[in-house]
């Protein structure tokens, strides 16, 4: 074949890829719909205890997946629903999950709780990792503007060593810390503004 027809059949080929409905990189309507029944349809979860996505970081989320997938993360409510995705789209979920932003927080700071949990985040150097604004990085959870309910009872896992495929960093770094500064610390991180 001449090399100008090999030209144009790359041509031919990109076009015909560019006009396909499902664009590589971009997560199924499908997953994100099913996804957003407990998340909330911009990643922002208005149920207890159900963490928010939206803003969080790409390689956290897609880890996360991961892990769920592979049953090294045992989420009861989350059995069979990645079974069989490929890498590719929960790549595509993480991207667009990490794209959407995070909705400031909606409740009622609680001024002596609030200035005990950053107190604590300070002295604990939870910036270290998670940075020090909180909205994470790389593979750290961002924790500003994420559900209370959720962090806390995060925290309460990783500190009693049940949060199974998590950081063990983590149940280190909790542990001795007493059930009411975990819950100064989620109450400002909470309020925290991503």
């Amino acid at each position: 074949m001449p090399l100008f027809n090999i030209r144009k059949a790359w041509a031919f080929l990109g076009v015909a890829l560019l006009a396909t409905p499902f664009s590589w990189g971009q997560a199924p309507s499908s997953r994100v719909a099913l996804c957003g029944a407990c998340h909330g349809a911009q990643g922002n979860s208005t149920l207890p205890n159900i963490p928010s996505l939206a803003g969080q970081p790409k390689i956290f989320l897609e880890n996360q997946l991961v892990l769920i997938r592979e049953g090294m993360r045992d989420i009861p409510q989350m059995k069979g629903m990645l079974d069989n995705v490929p890498d590719s789209e929960l790549t595509a979920l993480a991207q667009h999950y990490a794209a959407l932003p995070a909705t400031k927080p909606n409740a009622s700071r609680q001024q002596a709780l609030y200035s005990r949990g950053e107190a604590l985040s300070k002295d604990m150097r939870c910036g270290i990792c998670h940075l020090p604004n909180y909205v994470g990085r790389e593979q750290m959870p961002r924790l500003a503007g994420q559900r209370e309910d959720y962090l806390l009872l995060t925290m309460r896992a990783m500190k009693s060593n049940q949060a199974v495929g998590r950081d063990p960093i983590m149940s280190a770094s909790l542990h001795g810390i007493s059930d009411e500064d975990l819950q100064a610390i989620a109450h400002f991180l909470a309020l925290t503004t991503p």
